[in-house]
């Protein structure tokens, strides 16, 4: 049988990554900053080149802070705000969101997004549903949520760097956090993310949490040991005060995976050269892409 296996760019994130890592110097012929559309073409050739998928996907966020997840908690990413739902991003990062766009089309590239979901979703969705192995890569945590070694869902994480990157199937899960991947979601509602606006149960800290998923299961078991007296009193009075927050912040950290997707996995088949020569010669020469043009093309051409 044929050896078939899915990469799923979780793009934001690995661009922003790419932006804060690169030099602003990076500049196309018309004097714009290119780092971040650089730095993603060598991330995706590099992931592509080491482990050679067959198929590929730049999810994207349609939604970056949906409001089904803003009405369940509203302080879910607030602080990110500028006005109204504007991300805030940097000035010199966002005329490169539709260079990237412009870039990933005339390679072949598909770019997956759903109106009011976010990249996570879209990654979860493709993750279950696709029937391959699936390699996710992200700088996210909370997408360890999707690691299933029965099912050959890892995460390639790059939270210490794309060199540096980790891949994390349970068995990784397990000696890092004393959990896999069907624990993480209620590991992480438990802890909270401050970088998400998400407190979390107060005095709850990793290691706390971690365990009382370790000892008790899931959310509903760490309740009912709670309930039972079963812990000490100070962390059942903390559990029992956060309990109006765990519910609705469960759901927000829970990664979606029945987004109506209108992409098949045939949709998905990564091209042994660019659909549009043409254009991304252009594009590369206009943006000065120089050896991440080169990169990413012999990434593709391994699976001629």
């Amino acid at each position: 049988m044929e050896r078939r296996n899915l990469q799923l760019f979780d793009t934001a994130s690995l661009y922003f990554r790419a932006f804060f890592g690169l030099p602003s110097s990076l500049r196309a012929q018309d004097g714009q900053s290119v780092n971040a559309v650089r730095g993603l073409l060598d991330f995706m050739a590099r992931f592509i080149t080491d482990y050679r998928p067959t198929h590929a996907a730049a999810c994207w966020d349609n939604s970056w802070r949906p409001a089904w997840r803003v009405d369940l908690v509203p302080s879910y990413k607030a602080h990110r705000v500028l006005a109204g739902t504007v991300e805030v991003v940097p000035d010199e990062l966002s005329p490169q969101v539709p260079l990237i766009l412009a870039v990933l089309g005339s390679l072949g590239i598909t770019v997956v997004g759903a109106d009011d979901f976010e990249a996570d979703d879209v990654i979860g969705t493709l993750a279950t549903h696709a029937g391959i192995p699936v390699d996710v890569i992200t700088g996210d945590r909370d997408l360890f949520q999707l690691v299933d070694d029965e099912r050959a869902v890892r995460v390639l994480s790059v939270v210490k760097g794309v060199r540096n990157h980790e891949v994390m199937t349970d068995t990784a899960l397990i000696a890092k956090y004393g959990i896999g991947g069907a624990g993480y979601a209620d590991f992480a509602t438990l802890r909270g993310d401050a970088s998400d606006g998400l407190p979390g149960v107060s005095g709850i800290g990793e290691k706390t949490a971690a365990r009382l998923i370790a000892d008790h299961g899931d959310l509903e078991g760490v309740l009912a040991a709670a309930s039972a007296k079963r812990l000490s009193p100070a962390l059942t009075a903390r559990l029992t005060a956060g309990i109006p927050y765990l519910g609705p912040a469960r759901e927000v950290v829970r990664v979606r995976t029945d987004v109506p997707l209108e992409v098949t996995l045939d949709d998905l088949v990564l091209p042994t050269a660019p659909v549009q020569p043409e254009v991304f010669a252009e594009l590369a020469e206009l943006l000065n892409l120089g050896g991440a043009a080169d990169r990413i093309l012999a990434a593709l051409a391994l699976n001629a």
